[in-house]
């Protein structure tokens, strides 16, 4: 039997964004520039919104022991899960930035969306992701399962 699966998201301007959405973006442009990457040369920053209001920040740390690196997403939730363990994450914002130092399309990975699934799991409400892809193209997902769609879970 075969079956279709639908991804539902938003795609605006990053002008049309909201005020606190706004803020959460270029805090991530921000992170990019904390970023360990001499091997990838690609700075992915993160920052996340806690229902409280407080951003948490993180960017990619590589390593040359592949992979004991993280990336930026990770950083970001592992960091307020260990410093806010009771606050609820809201929204997370992702961007990278390219070896010439401009602002590109980023994604979560695979690992990622999966630790941010436990993370709505373990909270007991949705995350909302905003991907940067430009200036024009930002991509807002309502769930994460939007984005992983056959979420591992026990």
């Amino acid at each position: 039997m075969e079956k279709t699966q639908t991804i539902h998201y938003q795609e605006c301007k990053k002008s049309e964004l909201s005020e606190s959405d706004r803020k959460l973006l270029e805090a991530a442009i921000e992170a990019t520039e904390n970023a360990y990457a001499p091997y990838s040369n690609f700075h992915v920053g993160a920052a996340l919104r806690l229902a409280d209001g407080t951003i948490v920040k993180g960017s990619n740390q590589e390593n040359i022991a592949y992979p004991s690196g993280l990336c930026a997403e990770r950083t970001a939730l592992f960091a307020a899960g260990s410093q806010y363990p009771d606050s609820v994450i809201e929204t997370l914002a992702i961007v990278g930035r390219n070896q010439q130092g401009v602002l590109t399309a980023a994604s979560p990975c695979g690992a990622c969306r999966q630790v941010m699934a436990e993370v709505e799991t373990r909270q007991g409400k949705k995350l909302q992701v905003i991907c940067y892809f430009s200036e024009d193209k930002i991509l807002i997902f309502e769930g994460v399962e939007c984005l992983l769609p056959f979420i591992f879970s026990m």
